[in-house]
C-alpha cells in the first residue's frame, strides 16, 4: 500500500507559478510511475504529465506543454510539479497517483488527496 499526500496547492494570479509536491508514503523500490491528474468543477478527471520510476520518459498532455515540468526525487520519494504561465482554465484540483506509466486514470493503483489550484484573471 502507497499513501500519497500533495502539497503546494493555492490562489495564484494568471501567469503566475505554483510547485505542487507529492510525497509517498514508502520508499519507491517497487518501481512506481508517477503522473499528476486535475479535476476541474463539474469535468472528468483528466491527465496532466507522468514520468517513469527512472526519469527518463515524461509525457504532458498538450493543454501543459511547455508550462509545466514534472521531476521526481526517489531518494526523497516525492515527485514535483512545476506551473509556470498558469491560466485560469488551470484552475483545478491537481491530485497525484502511483501506478504503471501511462496517460489514463486506469494506470494507476494510488491516489492522493488532491490540493487545489485556483489561477485568478
Amino acid at each position: 500500500q502507497v499513501q500519497l499526500v500533495e502539497f503546494g496547492g493555492g490562489l495564484v494570479q494568471a501567469g503566475g507559478s505554483l510547485n505542487l509536491s507529492c510525497a509517498a508514503s514508502r520508499d519507491t523500490s517497487s518501481r512506481y510511475a508517477m503522473g499528476w491528474f486535475r479535476q476541474a468543477p463539474g469535468k472528468k478527471r483528466e491527465f496532466v504529465a507522468a514520468i517513469s520510476w527512472s526519469g527518463g520518459s515524461i509525457y504532458y498532455a498538450d493543454s501543459v506543454k511547455g508550462r509545466f515540468t514534472i521531476s521526481r526525487d526517489n531518494v526523497k520519494n516525492t515527485v514535483y510539479l512545476q506551473m509556470n504561465s498558469l491560466k485560469p482554465e488551470d484552475t483545478a484540483v491537481y491530485y497525484c497517483a502511483a501506478g504503471l506509466l501511462g496517460q489514463t486514470l486506469s494506470f494507476y493503483d494510488y491516489w492522493g488527496q488532491g490540493t487545489q489550484v485556483t489561477v485568478s484573471s
